[in-house]
């Protein structure tokens, strides 16, 4: 309740400072000069195209412009991380599994099996696996990010919120485009796409992607120069929109990947005991492995989709029908040296693989909507059905390999209902019930089990109302409810462990805020306020001295926080933007206690109890960071020609986090950022740009997370990349 008190009155503040605020910077603004603007955006956050200014909920959209310079060094999802408020990404898996985390809510489990409570939905279609989460970004229109449980209308394991990838759909009008970039370590970024009417009322537009870097990273023990940490990453996607009658409509998504390259590169002993700095054990440009072969990473995805939608006047049937499949493999030199001889004190080897041998996913809903008026409403039903098949090869083949098959079968129906109480008032309010089932089974074990299968069902829920204060402000406050399904984890078998399982998580949270257009709409400005309380909050214990991988729950979750985004329009040719949010979050079991480091080696913070486990209530969430800020500039100076000269410039900041549910100095980071920089030249009518490019251009070494059962292991972020990119469009 400490958090509840300092969330009211944190949001009585904010409900005071509105009409002072409303009085500055709504009035008229004289000084304009000219008719420079911000660009209305619009989200499918409710299922349905609406303003972002209107919408009660908290979300934000990335521009595919935004992200184009972000990936323009070869950079793949993780990118996006601290880009939106309140968002944090990050992977010990290469160019797969990645983590996703919004207002401090996550998971840091890292097995290809793992739940997460960040939904990622591409094209209206979840992808439920972490290897289906990576799938590459491009050729999108925007990326919506929605923080908050969204429960209703997205489904199960949302309780932190979505991050919805929307690709460009085709469209009769012909389009093309291409970029190119080339820099540093042998790096390229090359994405294609085209578009246009194959005959009246059938479009189609097919995209394609191929991202790669050459090996740069020498194996100082092996003597091999550029050995490791190169990558090819190719990706397309053919879509088909059949729209020949005025009632219905149909969109087929076909889509795959192939991915060949270097995992990610752990680091032995980068952190001296008794401190978080990296030391001199820390060499950007090599590492000292005698396993892993190769740290090699290979996998293939595919899948498809049917959306139809028919028209019956007044009400719309939408049907989505999709299927993925994936399987692949990664393996690395876990402890990041050699055993007996370093970085520093190693005590012995570890070599690790994990692969997806079989991934079938198929998902169908069936949505029925009202037309827009004062009374709308939707509802439906949804199926998902799962098939894992993953594989785990211990060090040097021992123990021998592990083979668990997951699967997951789950359905709900859902409703929600929004009326226009007066003109200025709209109140929102949704159901959704979801029943939930898992079974794990081991084919192949070191330590045979009997089959695990855990089941769940919740209600979810969601009340909102939006208030238009004025034309250009509109009030919002809303409260959700939403739940993670009971979770196995069954990767530790491999090391002669146990399956564990957690049950349900539960999230009630509450958020109230404005949105508003500022300057006679040269700017924009929402913020919001949030406190959310989890019951039964899921944790991975990660590590100790068996490096095990442990579902846990923990009896109470608490978190509140602060996020304000704002864009502003200076003049026709400068445009700014800037995010910041601020998230205080904390675990409350006083009975939860974890193993801590295995190695001895790290300087545990937390009181320990006789067995010599890290009591952890108290502690923040892990990957939970303090704030992030994020800001951008873009200018550009007209030329006489009708082309223009252009500088823009990002630079993002990730406050302290834990890298683990228990505390220790080595594990900790403190306040990280990284900076971008692009100047370039853009032709009459922007055929064509020719630009010159950094990426992290301050070649920042920022420690992303830490490996502690044998040695203070951690990895690293992107090196600095330096580049010349060029994009031609026709239409």
């Amino acid at each position: 309740m400490r958090g509840f008190r300092k969330f009211s009155r944190f949001g009585l503040m904010i409900a005071a400072a509105i009409p002072a605020a409303a009085s500055v910077f709504w009035a008229p603004n004289a000084a304009a000069q000219d008719s420079a603007s911000v660009t209305e955006i619009y989200v499918v956050a409710q299922r349905r195209s609406e303003n972002l200014q209107d919408v009660p909920i908290a979300v934000s959209a990335v521009t595919a412009e935004r992200i184009s310079d972000l990936l323009s060094g070869g950079a793949d999802v993780l990118a996006l991380s601290a880009r939106a408020p309140g968002l944090n990404i990050e992977s010990s898996n290469g160019r797969v599994a990645p983590r996703f985390y919004i207002r401090g809510l996550g998971n840091t489990d890292f097995d290809l099996a793992a739940s997460q409570p960040v939904s990622v939905v591409i094209d209206d279609v979840v992808m439920e696996n972490v290897v289906l989460k990576s799938f590459p970004i491009f050729d999108v229109s925007q990326v919506e990010v929605l923080r908050g449980p969204q429960g209703t209308l997205y489904g199960r394991n949302t309780p932190a919120g979505i991050v919805h990838f929307r690709s460009v759909r085709p469209s009769e009008d012909f389009d093309a485009y291409g970029s190119l970039s080339y820099g540093s370590y042998g790096t390229a970024a090359f994405e294609s796409a085209v578009g246009g009417a194959l005959m009246p009322g059938v479009s189609a537009r097919a995209s394609l992607m191929y991202r790669r870097r050459d090996d740069w990273v020498d194996n100082r023990f092996t003597g091999q120069d550029e050995a490791l940490g190169g990558y090819e990453d190719f990706a397309g996607r053919l879509q088909v929109l059949w729209d020949v009658t005025d009632n219905f409509s149909a969109l087929f998504n076909v889509h795959g990947r192939t991915l060949d390259g270097t995992s990610t590169l752990f680091r032995a002993n980068i952190f001296t005991t008794g401190s978080n700095d990296l030391n001199g054990n820390f060499d950007r440009d090599s590492v000292s492995y005698n396993q892993g072969g190769g740290n090699q990473q290979e996998y293939d995805t595919f899948g498809g989709s049917a959306t139809l939608e028919y028209d019956f006047g007044g009400m719309t049937l939408t049907s989505i029908t999709a299927y993925e499949t994936a399987d692949g493999s990664s393996r690395g030199d876990i402890d990041g040296g050699v055993a007996g001889v370093g970085p520093g004190f190693i005590p012995f080897d570890s070599d690790t693989q994990d692969s997806v041998d079989d991934l079938d996913q198929f998902t169908q809903e069936v949505r029925l909507a009202s037309g827009e008026g004062p009374l709308n409403w939707q509802v439906g039903a949804y199926y998902f059905d799962s098939d894992l098949t993953i594989t785990t090869v211990g060090p040097l083949g021992f123990p021998p390999s592990t083979t668990l098959n997951h699967t997951n079968e789950s359905w709900a129906v859902f409703g929600q209902l929004g009326y226009d109480v007066t003109e200025a008032l709209t109140v929102t309010g949704g159901l959704r019930y979801t029943d939930d089932e898992k079974e794990l089974v081991g084919i192949s074990a070191p330590v045979p089990f009997a089959p695990i299968s855990l089941s769940g069902d919740h209600l979810s829920w969601d009340l909102s109302a939006v208030y238009a204060w004025s034309p250009d402000l509109n009030l919002y406050a809303r409260v959700a409810n939403g739940f993670r399904a009971p979770s196995i984890q069954g990767r530790d078998v491999a090391f002669f462990g146990a399956p564990s399982t957690a049950s349900e998580e539960t999230i009630l949270s509450y958020e109230a805020g404005f949105k508003s257009d500022l300057l006679e709409g040269r700017a924009r400005l929402n913020a919001a306020v949030f406190y959310y309380t989890t019951e039964d909050q899921q944790f991975s214990a990660i590590g100790g001295a068996g490096n095990l991988t442990q579902l846990v729950n923990a009896e109470e979750g608490e978190a509140y926080g602060l996020e304000v985004e704002g864009e502003w329009a200076v003049t026709e040719n400068l445009l700014l933007t800037a995010s910041y949010a601020y998230a205080n979050t904390e675990i409350q079991d006083s009975n939860l206690v974890v193993a801590p480091c295995g190695s001895g080696q790290c300087t545990v913070t937390d009181s320990l109890d006789g067995n010599g486990n890290a009591r952890v209530s108290g502690n923040p969430f892990p990957n939970a960071p303090e704030y992030t800020f994020d800001f951008t500039a873009r200018y550009e100076h007209p030329l006489a020609n009708g082309g223009s000269v252009f500088a823009a410039t990002d630079w993002t900041v990730r406050g302290p986090l834990n890298f683990f549910l228990y505390e220790a100095v080595e594990f900790e980071t403190d306040a990280q950022y990284e900076g971008g920089l692009q100047v370039g030249y853009l032709s009459p009518g922007g055929r064509y740009e020719f630009a010159v490019f950094g990426r992290n251009i301050t070649d920042e070494e920022n420690a992303l997370g830490g490996i502690d059962f044998n040695n203070n292991t951690g990895f690293v972020n992107e090196p600095r990349v330096i580049g010349v990119s060029v994009k031609l469009r026709a239409s």
